[in-house]
């Protein structure tokens, strides 16, 4: 019996994030999906796993329950599949912000890059104009990076805003 594990996320608004709390649980619960979800003013992020049909029920739920208003219709996941159930328990969590950054007034909903198709990523960054920060945890950044990227050294994203304004032109 293999498990199907999908990680998730949307930016989008949700004014109401905390009455969706109640609601994403019971339908987690009623069919045996385990995991972690986030939920803020922002979107949602989670990775939660079960039986590929339990997680398919779970996953139409989100897209198409009318308690979201169309919201999620379009929520995109990343799948794996385990031989063993990979959480033991299901969360779901109400965040002031899903990206924290701890910056007032940023909004991942509003102010966004630019989307870079996977197959154009290497020309991106071998461009000499192009600055690439690895924004990545202390941690992450030590089991690797890409060629040129500039490490800010932070432990949490929370510190990169510092990083920035102290170390970046705000020209560029």
């Amino acid at each position: 019996m293999k498990f199907l594990t999908a990680a998730l996320y949307k930016f989008v608004s949700l004014p109401n994030y905390a009455d969706l709390q109640a609601p994403i649980l019971t339908a987690c619960e009623k069919n045996n999906i385990k995991g972690t979800i986030l939920l803020a003013s922002e979107g949602i992020n989670g990775t939660i796993a079960g039986l590929p049909d339990d997680m398919n029920a779970v996953l139409n739920f989100l897209r198409n329950d009318a308690v979201f208003d169309g919201k999620f219709a379009d929520l995109e996941h990343k799948e794996s599949y385990a031989d063993e159930h990979p959480f033991y328990r299901m969360k779901v969590k109400l965040k002031k912000e899903i990206v924290t950054l701890g910056v007032a007034g940023v909004s991942p909903t509003k102010q966004v890059g630019t989307y870079v198709k996977p197959q154009d990523w290497n020309a991106l960054i071998s461009d000499p104009d192009v600055i690439l920060i690895d924004t990545r945890n202390d941690y992450e950044v030590d089991i690797g990076t890409f060629k040129g990227a500039i490490d800010p050294k932070t432990t949490t994203f929370r510190e990169f805003p510092a990083y920035v304004a102290k170390n970046l032109d705000k020209t560029k």
